[in-house]
Order: structure tokens, then sequence, then C-alpha cells
């Protein structure tokens, strides 16, 4: 059980309550570099959010568990981790509602918890910042906690991406369209319903060098995230037992700072991702050996040029509304889009400066998502004991879950992945 014990405002450069006082003075510290995060969003017009950047300040939550740090064992996003992350008030009109909410979880037998959210009451994901600006925040922050100064300095020019008006979308943006639904079917609400469950599952370093063994047999190099991420996609599918034709998508999101021209400045402090999706049947996927999956995750990534970056910024630009692009990140949840069955959205942490963080107490003991809303969602996390290996953490659906934990080792040393199928 967690209990409630304080909650604080924390305003750029001001003094704050005593208690947890460096964790909270170098946040303070922190915002007046980074005020963006002490700001508010409001609604404006076309389902679109502004930023007013007024200092009303963090939300600061102390609590207190019961709980031992042993007692969370692989540290899945179940319920019990998603109470060491902030709430947010969704009942709170937005233009009050804080941008960053920082908790501070204190448990039995020693140990703390700092659970972070930087996402509105909307629910919108990568309003403000992306997983590399949110980085550079949390290493500026630790390092103010340790009593060192700011090392790069965070540049915040939002113009940078500003749309020209001779700008024009020109290249056709699937990434942009709804995801393919299951054969049959004319909606997809009978399978955001099903019962959905949470695995985090490792890949040991020989595991990823068999992986890549398989995917580079041909011409080409894959990196062990395009052959993690395939590996996982591919065994998705077999454990779904789709039919032979049926489309599936995979989307995640490139970094695009060093893909215009010219590239934005070093620290741009904001959201520079687009999202992407490679598709396939699931026959081609699981009849096809792992470098076929691979490919197309590499396809997917080389086509955000300057050029396709440029044509998106114009697509959403000319939009009426963008509210049909919202995803929501809660479990069960029946509007916005839907990278569920027979779909899957691949988010990877794994060269993002999110591990290593130190306040001036040591290393973490784990890092990673406090939630996996909705089935299909999957996050690729290094390993906190720095061994070469990968943590998959995944939400797929109760009676697909344990074929994919079995296709997901067994596949690794079959013959070039290839196994038999019902396709």
């Amino acid at each position: 059980m967690v209990t409630l014990k304080a909650s604080h405002e924390v305003k750029p450069a001001r003094k704050t309550p005593s208690g947890t006082k460096i964790l909270k003075d170098s946040l303070s510290k922190a915002l007046v570099v980074f005020y963006p995060l002490a700001g508010r969003l409001r609604w404006i017009d076309q389902g679109r959010l502004e930023l007013d950047c007024n200092s009303m300040g963090a939300l600061f939550v102390e609590a207190e568990s019961e709980a031992k740090i042993d007692d969370f064992e692989d540290f899945r996003p179940a319920p019990e981790i998603r109470a060491l992350i902030p709430s947010v008030d969704y009942n709170k009109p937005i233009h009050e509602s804080p941008i960053l909410l920082v908790q501070l979880t204190k448990f039995s037998f020693g140990g703390i918890s700092v659970g972070l959210v930087h996402k509105s009451p909307t629910g919108i994901s990568h309003v403000l910042v992306d997983g590399r600006a949110t980085g550079h925040f949390i290493s500026e922050w630790t390092r103010i906690a340790r009593g060192e100064q700011i090392e790069h300095i965070p540049f915040l020019d939002r113009t940078k991406l500003r749309p020209e008006q001779s700008w024009a979308p020109s290249f056709d943006q699937p990434e942009f369209k709804p995801p393919p639904l299951l054969i049959g079917h004319s909606s997809n609400l009978e399978e955001r319903k099903k019962e959905t469950t949470i695995a985090m599952l490792k890949l040991s370093k020989n595991q990823i060098q068999e992986l890549k063994k398989k995917a580079n047999s041909t011409s080409s190099t894959f990196t062990r995230y395009k052959v993690a991420a395939a590996h996982v996609w591919r065994c998705a599918c077999k454990a779904r037992r789709h039919k032979s034709e049926q489309v599936t998508n995979m989307k995640f999101a490139v970094d695009f700072r060093n893909r215009v021209k010219p590239p934005l400045p070093k620290g741009y402090f904001g959201n520079a991702i687009l999202p992407t999706v490679a598709i396939a049947t699931s026959r081609e996927l699981v009849s096809k050996p792992l470098a076929y999956a691979s490919s197309k995750i590499r396809q997917a990534k080389e086509k955000i040029t300057h050029e396709y970056i440029r044509s998106s910024l114009a697509f959403l630009k000319n939009e009426s509304n963008l509210s049909r692009f919202r995803y929501f990140h809660i479990a069960g949840y029946t509007q916005g889009i839907f990278y569920g069955n027979p779909s899957i959205a691949i988010t990877s942490w794994s060269t993002l400066s999110l591990f290593g963080i130190n306040f001036g107490w040591g290393k973490e003991v784990f890092f990673g998502p406090g939630t996996l809303g909705y089935d299909g969602k999957t996050f690729i996390l290094p390993n906190s004991i720095e061994d070469g290996s990968l943590v998959v953490a995944l939400r797929l659906q109760v009676a697909h879950m344990d074929t994919f934990k079995k296709f997901f080792y067994e596949d690794i040393f079959e013959n070039n992945g290839l196994l038999k199928s019902n396709l």
C-alpha cells in the first residue's frame, strides 16, 4: 500500500517546504532552465494544444509504501508499480494541470523511487517533449542534485520546426492512417475489450547475438534493436494465429534531429520524433527469415528523410482536427488509435540517456515504463545490470501470451528462426 504523505507545487527558483530537500530544491533549479515543464497546456482550435510558459510549477508528491523494493521483482508495470507514479487529475481543466508531476516514494527497510509523468490530462503522449528530451532533463536535474553545474543547456526555440507556407504533403503517409483491422472485422472494439496481461522477457547478450546472426545471414547488417523488434513482431503474429493474408503494422518512432537539413541544434528540447510503420502480411513475416521483418523495419526508418519530414509537418498543419491522431495509454480504453491485434507498437529506450540516473545516492536499481496501455504495446529496454542484455516489456492478450513466450525463446535457436505455422 502507498500512502500519500504530502504534495507540493514546485516553482522555479522558489523555496520549498522541508523534507526531501535535495530533490525538491534541485528540481526547482532545473525548472528555471527547463521552464516549459513549469508551464501549462491549453486547448486552442482544431484539437491542438498551446504551451503557456507561465512558471506555475510542477507537482511534487511525497508518499510512503509498506512494500520493500524486493517485492517488485522484475518491476513489470503492474498496479503496484503504477502506485509509485503520480496520478493525473482528469477532472481538472487542462490549463490548471501541471505538465510535470513527480512522486517520491519511500519504502520500508530503505530505498526510494522517483516516478515522473509529463503527460497532460488528455492522455496525449509527447505533447511537449520526446524521450531524448526527457533524458536530457533528467540528466541535468540529477547533475544539479549532485551539486554540479548544468552541462548541456536546452535549446528551446520551437520555430525551428514550424512548417513554411510553401510546404505541402508530397508522400503517402501510412503512419497517419488507421491501422489494419482483423480480417472479417468491421471495427477493433472486440479486440480492445479482451483481457490482457504483461510480461518482462529478457534477451541475453548471447541470444541477441544469435538473432543478429540469423538476420545478418544475408548481405545486410541489422542493429540489435531491429532484430529484437523484428523478433517480437514475428512472434506476435505466430501467437495470434492470423489468417495468411492478414496485414499487420509495426509502429515505432524515429528521432529526426539529425535527419532534417540543417540538423536541429544540439540540445533541442521538444518533440522531434515522427511515427513510422513497417507493413507486411503475417504469412510473409512467419514464412520468411528474420531478415525479412528486419528489412521492413529498416525501410520504414530509412524513408524518414528531410523531404518526408517536411511533408509530414505540412500534412499535420493542414489537418482540420488533430484529435483523431490521439493515443490513450489506458488499458481497456475504447477511444483513440489502437495498435493492438493484428498490429504492434514498439518503443525502444535502449539508446536514450534515461539510465544510470544518480541523484547522489548511486545509480538506479531499475528504470522503466510505469504503464503499458494496450494490447501490443512494447518497450525494449537495456538491462540495468549492464551485461549487454535487453528486457522486452509488453502487453498482450491473455489468450496469446503463453504461446508468444514459447516462440520468443524457441525461435532463437531454431533453424533460421523458421517454425511450421498454420498460416
